[in-house]
């Protein structure tokens, strides 16, 4: 049993990695300011593990109240990092404010908990955003990193430098960061799943908010890239799998067999969908009508995103076991939890 520390673990993916890893038998404290969570998610959380996790409502951009929850916690085993601000277009909106929370988070867990001379394995939550519109598919981790088309994303290819660097430096830290394509999904005991602050803004949420007729209709951006059908494609992965991975991932580093003190590893399921096939296949496993209308490309959408996953698998033992289907029912399930 370790003792991790999740920052972020009130939100969507952050709550459905510390499920799976009280499921582990390790012990859990989350750090989250709520800013994008509902407060009931932790209550949720030990109702399906059995036991509630340490949690403290504190902001990570401020220095003090980290070196707080380090005067009243001491150290961690490990620490895996979520809490980010995630709003590509707030971000293109309001830059400073993502620069400044984003960045300094990560700088200051890495003051307080991994500047000490003691040993720290941390995870961070990265994005294929950082990718870009890639010049190969499927994306391998040997793809060049590309200027970021937003803010959000520029934070992510900051973050990784960041940790890269003060890995390298002190030669106490080890980092590994998950590059993850497109989490969907929710928990099979239909008490979590992604319940944002505000709308939605990912693909599978809106079809389902269009299914349940939450919106008139599903507007498709772009019809005339150069794939299968014109819409773009994207690399869907069940939020549980990729849980797993976070799990994956710090068990390595706690192992040792990490080769450098800084690695980036894809997660995602190796495949891609079109828009239309996701439309598609949320119809064929909900038996619900999904109507849509083309509309313009949005700018600085790539025409094709999906994950070579190769290195997760042999560096982790990790490949995902949740099929499309799966995804998009347990999707469609939650929200209607949620009326």
């Amino acid at each position: 049993m370790a003792k991790i520390l999740v920052t972020g673990g009130n939100g969507y993916i952050g709550s459905h990695t510390v499920v799976a890893l009280q499921a582990c038998g390790h012990r859990v404290v989350i750090a989250d300011n709520l800013c994008n969570s509902k407060t009931y998610v932790k209550e949720r959380i030990a109702r399906i593990s059995g036991s509630a996790p340490g949690f403290y409502q504190i902001d990570l951009a401020d220095l003090r109240q980290v070196q707080q929850l380090a005067e009243q916690e001491g150290g961690f085993d490990g620490i895996i990092h979520f809490a980010a601000h995630l709003f590509v277009e707030e971000s293109v909106a309001k830059p400073l404010k993502y620069y400044s929370n984003n960045l300094k988070a990560t700088m200051h867990l890495l003051e307080v908990f991994a500047n000490d001379g003691q040993p720290i394995n941390m995870v961070f939550s990265s994005s294929c955003t950082v990718y870009g519109n890639p010049d190969k598919l499927p994306i391998s981790e040997n793809e060049p990193i590309k200027e970021a088309v937003s803010p959000y994303g520029n934070t992510k290819v900051i973050g990784e430098q960041i940790l890269r660097d003060h890995a390298v430096a002190s030669g106490q830290c080890r980092v590994v960061a998950l590059r993850y394509f497109n989490p969907t999904g929710a928990h099979e005991s239909g008490l979590l799943g992604e319940d944002p602050i505000g709308h939605h803004t990912h693909l599978v949420p809106i079809i389902t908010e269009v299914a349940r007729g939450k919106r008139p209709v599903l507007k498709v951006f772009g019809a005339d890239y150069p794939t299968r059908d014109g819409t773009c494609v994207r690399d869907y992965i069940h939020v549980c799998d990729l849980a797993r991975a976070h799990v994956l991932a710090l068990d390595y580093l706690a192992q040792g067999r990490n080769e450098h003190p800084f690695e980036a590893i894809n997660i995602g399921s190796g495949t891609g969908q079109t828009v239309l096939e996701m439309v598609d296949a949320y119809q064929k496993a909900t038996g619900l009508s999904i109507p849509y209308e083309l509309a313009p490309r949005r700018p600085g959408d790539a025409g094709a995103v999906y994950a070579d996953i190769r290195l997760a698998n042999a560096t982790l033992g990790w490949e995902p076991k949740f099929s499309l289907s799966d995804m998009l029912l347990s999707t469609y399930q939650w929200e209607k939890s949620l009326s």
